[in-house]
């Protein structure tokens, strides 16, 4: 029979504390979660809150960041968007590190950040087009 001991990890933090970190092997509901840095958010309700928070608006910049307009110069265009791209990529790898801790919140919240932010730069991109084409018409 499989314990509920096999779906989480212990792993030892530094030798000069006693203190436990479990690791989870499976999604878990908790405000009881380490993101990114040890003692992050606290395991308090606030904490947590702000946490989903700060993932879900940093999940709509990424989408943000994925509709760079292009530049008229080559060369100050290409070092925009790789400059934006570094930041997109170093974004979406803290998003992924977040997921990563299988806490079914904070999956939830990047997933609801990413398709808010898309809807609002495809909307916008899309609202420019109709814009455009119907003062083209007159």
């Amino acid at each position: 029979m499989m314990s509920h001991d096999n779906y989480h990890m212990p792993m030892a933090m530094d030798n000069n504390t006693m203190d436990c970190m479990t690791m989870h092997m499976a999604f878990f509901w908790s405000k009881d979660v380490v993101m990114l840095f040890n003692g992050w958010p606290k395991g308090e309700l606030g904490m947590y809150i702000l946490a989903l928070t700060i993932v879900f608006f940093l999940a709509v910049m990424v989408e943000f960041l994925s509709a760079v307009k292009p530049e008229s110069n080559p060369i100050i265009g290409g070092l925009k968007h790789a400059l934006l791209y570094g930041l997109r990529m170093a974004l979406l790898y803290l998003l992924m590190l977040c997921v990563m801790s299988y806490n079914v919140g904070v999956f939830v919240f990047v997933v609801a950040g990413h398709f808010v932010g898309c809807f609002i730069v495809k909307y916008r991109m899309i609202s420019k087009a109709v814009s455009k084409s119907r003062t083209d018409l007159v």
